[in-house]
């Protein structure tokens, strides 16, 4: 497995290595042993997976809070995702900033983002579909979020505003300075 530090140490991207012949291919796509050896602490408890119908769906900005602090490990299974992860951990050298990738059902990468960041994805194709590992449950009391198109995290997006395909709550989120601090470095 190769791994790559992004423009945040702590946010990882792994690119499992891939065994071909006349039938496909073959990956490993989840080893403890390697992950624990790159940096990727574990146990992962969950597996979620998603379905969007439509390219320039965004999902995000989320996290969760203490005491369901979720690291996660996304993958794309079929399409393609910008995934971004941005730093939330106050008195953090990157603070506020973030790292990015394209993760493709053809490249097979995979993005780990920590506990204490914003995760969000925007859809590249049509009908993409993302599975992510987390290392904590769900609890619905634990969740925030933040607007996608924050203008003080200028993140790139690959999708104009009025393109953008949001769900209700993501669409409501507020922006990061009217929220309290959540992590400290």
């Amino acid at each position: 497995m190769k791994v790559e530090t992004l423009a945040i140490p702590e946010v990882k991207l792994l690119t499992p290595a891939r065994f071909a012949d006349s039938r496909g291919w073959f990956s490993e796509t989840w080893n403890q042993d390697r992950a624990a050896a790159a940096g990727i602490p574990g146990p992962f408890i969950q597996d979620n997976h998603s379905y969007s119908a439509l390219q320039g769906t965004v999902r995000g900005l989320h996290l969760q809070i203490a005491p369901a602090v979720q690291g996660k490990l996304v993958r794309c299974v079929r399409g393609a995702i910008w995934d971004v992860a941005v730093d939330l951990r106050l008195g953090s050298p990157s603070y506020g900033r973030y790292a990015a990738a394209e993760l493709t059902a053809e490249n097979g990468c995979q993005l780990w983002i920590p506990g204490g960041f914003l995760h969000g994805f925007c859809t590249l194709q049509p009908d993409t579909e993302v599975i992510y590992k987390v290392t904590a449950p769900y609890l619905r009391e634990a969740e925030r979020g933040v607007i996608w198109n924050d203008p003080d995290l200028a993140l790139p997006w690959p999708v104009a505003p009025e393109a953008a395909v949001l769900s209700d709550k993501d669409r409501i989120m507020p922006r990061l300075a009217a929220c309290e601090p959540w992590f400290h470095a």
